[in-house]
């Protein structure tokens, strides 16, 4: 039940266009019926027109009742059909294949409608949620990306809300169409014969108890299908995205032969959930002609006993088969929708992990603008973990304004994590940090990110031009910038001799530019930025060394007058910085300029030592 609200409130966004699915969906089943029970007096102008032409002509009277509302008027259609009859048989015939074409007419006229609508909705609805993951999956910390896939993410975005667009249309059509449906036809199935509708009831309730235990099977198949549509769409981007080490170590078999193993598991989990799905409507065909059969049996043998003169006739016992097989209809429906339903709540459990997970990096609601900084960055016995793996330790350090600070250290030390605390990628376990003596959690986290300006060691660029990629999160700014911008990291020059300059798409990640050339574009694009604080990751690490003394010339650049954080493993590009730490484990073992460290011939020394540098 909860998983249907959820559903409609998704598509009662749309107010008006859902009614208008309902209007259509409603009017579709009334002249759905009408073109059935219509047929009555073509069934009686051919097997016993005497009869219609022999019944006393009366014109039948209405007490005002809203429940005898239908009795009079098929007592009216039935005088009229009589007077018509008198006249002349053939009108008469005629007359009703008309009355049937109309109503034949406006039921697929509604049916259209109601399908014109859906279209409509579903997709908003699908837009709708599509836009709520990726707005909320852009919102959530960095930390919550270590322990998910990306494939995952991408399958709840697509498949799992593509269940959801399927689900819509079953919701409607479980509360507003099938119910009304059912109800109409066994009104109708109640005037024609109510001993008949009495024996139909009795052995309706057997197929609905099949049909929910298949449904809740479906509904545990489900949830491991669009897990490992999760998984499958992870083995893709992995196996894309590392292309160049696949083939150069010529593990193409293998990483075919993973994604083979996973796709086969795929295969099979769908395959058994559509199965199930499937099996619904067709078990409840199955039962619904087993009761049909037997109310063949029973009206028939009514009719027989009766000799023709009950209130069960032939032609009203043929209408009343025609009514019932199409009261199957919506019954399957219901199981089809039910279905549906349950193929689609793990979908919506894995949507709402997403839209309802904890942001964990929450922004305090009178937060503190921050439009400059004047004095220092002060890390104050500031700790630091993963989980329950300590990362920083009691860190204590200024950084004092327009000064650089380096970090240096093996791999894992917590270089990285030391820098990412401050934009508040992550919000420290123990301790605070300062910014002109104002804790970071107090600032607005919008003004604090545009104070900060990163260059990481992987350029990280998009599917789009060259000038678009520069001005990337500053929309206004003006060509002549950004080609200044450009001119300050060096990259001017290889840009204008690029095919359309700084028009030139650079395609996925930048793959048509080198190494050194993204990492300008990055630096370029920081130097637009103009932040008051930078932090340089690794800039220059993966880099040739021709490509590095670009960058590097193009750092110096952009590191003047400002407060830089540095971290580095090649150490030449540490030596000019005011002060250098030096991480093991999360802690500071060792702190002071180049020339300080080299001098204690301490663990500093040693790595640059390891890197040839002697003074």
């Amino acid at each position: 039940m909860k998983g249907i609200i959820e559903i409609y409130k998704y598509t009662f966004a749309y107010k008006w266009r859902a009614l208008l699915v309902i209007l259509c969906n409603l009017l579709f089943v009334i002249f759905n019926l009408l073109s059935i029970v219509l047929f009555i007096p073509v069934l009686q102008l051919i097997f016993k027109p005497t009869a219609l032409q022999s019944k006393a002509l009366s014109n039948p009277d209405w007490n005002g009742s809203l429940l005898s509302l239908p009795k009079h008027i098929s007592q009216e259609y039935e005088y009229f059909m009589q007077e018509l009859v008198a006249k002349d048989p053939k009108d008469a015939l005629f007359f009703v294949c008309v009355t049937v074409f109309i109503a034949f007419f406006l039921k697929n006229i509604f049916r259209y409608g109601a399908i014109w609508h859906q279209s409509e909705l579903r997709m908003a609805v699908v837009r709708d949620l599509r836009d709520s993951i990726f707005s909320k999956a852009l919102r959530l910390p960095i930390s919550f990306y270590t322990n998910e896939r990306k494939g995952d993410l991408m399958s709840r975005m697509n498949s799992d809300v593509g269940e959801i667009e399927i689900a819509v249309i079953s919701m409607l059509e479980l509360i507003f169409r099938e119910p009304i449906a059912i109800l109409i036809n066994i009104s109708t199935l109640i005037w024609l014969s109510p001993e008949l509708t009495l024996a139909s009831l009795i052995l309706l309730p057997v197929s609905a108890f099949v049909i929910s235990r298949i449904g809740k099977s479906l509904k545990r198949t489900a949830k491991k299908g669009q897990e490992q549509m999760g998984l499958l769409y992870s083995t893709i981007d992995e196996g894309l995205g590392g292309i160049r080490i696949i083939q150069s170590f010529n593990a193409t078999a293998q990483v075919t032969n993973t994604f083979h193993q996973v796709n086969l598991v795929h295969q099979r989990l769908i395959t058994k959930a559509f199965r199930k799905r499937d099996l619904s409507p067709v078990l409840n065909e199955t039962l619904g002609a087993a009761v049909m059969l037997c109310l063949l049996w029973f009206g028939g043998s009514m009719i027989l006993d009766a000799s023709g003169n009950g209130d069960l006739n032939g032609e009203k016992f043929l209408t009343f088969i025609i009514v019932f097989s199409q009261l199957l209809r919506p019954i399957q429906g219901i199981s089809t929708s039910l279905a549906n339903l349950n193929k689609a709540k793990p979908s919506q459990d894995r949507i709402n992990e997403i839209l309802f997970a904890d942001e964990m990096i929450h922004e305090q609601a009178n937060a503190t603008p921050i439009t400059s900084f004047s004095e220092s960055i002060r890390y104050d016995n500031v700790s630091f973990k993963y989980k329950d793996e300590w990362v920083l330790n009691e860190i204590n350090v200024e950084l004092k304004k327009g000064k650089s600070l380096a970090i240096v250290g093996e791999s894992g030390s917590g270089k990285s994590t030391f820098a990412d605390l401050l934009p508040r990628f992550y919000d420290a376990s123990k301790g605070t940090i300062f910014i002109d003596n104002i804790p970071v959690t107090s600032y607005s986290l919008h003004d604090l990110r545009e104070q900060i300006g990163i260059v990481s060691q992987e350029s990280i660029l998009f599917n789009a031009s060259i000038r678009e990629n520069i001005a990337f999160g500053m929309p206004n700014a003006t060509l002549e910038e950004i080609v200044d911008a450009a001119r300050v990291a060096n990259a001017h020059e290889f840009i204008e001799r690029m095919e359309n300059g700084f028009d030139t798409n650079i395609g996925e990640r930048g793959n048509k530019l080198s190494g050194g050339q993204k990492q300008r574009i990055s630096i370029a694009r920081a130097v637009l930025k103009n932040p008051n604080i930078l932090i340089l990751d690794e800039a220059t690490s993966a880099l040739d060394t021709e490509s590095e003394k670009l960058v590097q010339d193009a750092l110096d650049q952009l590191m003047k007058d400002r407060t830089v954080l540095i971290i580095a493993h090649r150490l030449s590009t540490v030596r000019k910085a005011d002060e250098i730490i030096v991480l093991s484990h999360g802690k500071i073992i060792e702190r002071g300029n180049h020339e300080t460290l080299m001098s204690l011939k301490g663990t500093y020394f040693n790595l640059c030592s390891l890197q040839g540098m002697r003074d």
